[in-house]
């Protein structure tokens, strides 16, 4: 009986997963846009160009790997593009 009740909860543990997976990378969009908005406002534009336009890039090959519902590749450029944008930002503003 243990053995039922454990194997049921395992398979809805990896259904969950799956399901997860299988969604479409909204918020790992929105943190990559959030991300470049903020690194334009630091003034990457101006002091960490090749930073800021690598993380366009990856965000908008993001959008269009999205629109053809390849959303493990959508969301892994997402990140990419957020994180590159947390580094223009960080190259833009001020040290002090």
């Amino acid at each position: 009986m243990t053995e039922i009740r454990t194997f049921r909860v395992l398979l809805i543990l990896l259904m969950s997963l799956i399901a997860a997976c299988a969604a479409a990378p909204v918020q790992e969009m929105s943190n990559a846009r959030q991300a470049i908005s903020a690194a334009r406002s630091a003034g990457a534009d101006l002091r960490a160009p090749d930073a800021l336009k690598k993380a366009e890039g990856l965000l908008k090959n993001a959008e269009e790997d999205l629109s053809v519902g390849e959303y493990t590749k959508a969301r892994n450029k997402a990140a990419a593009a957020r994180d590159l944008a947390m580094k223009a930002r960080n190259e833009a503003q001020p040290t002090q």
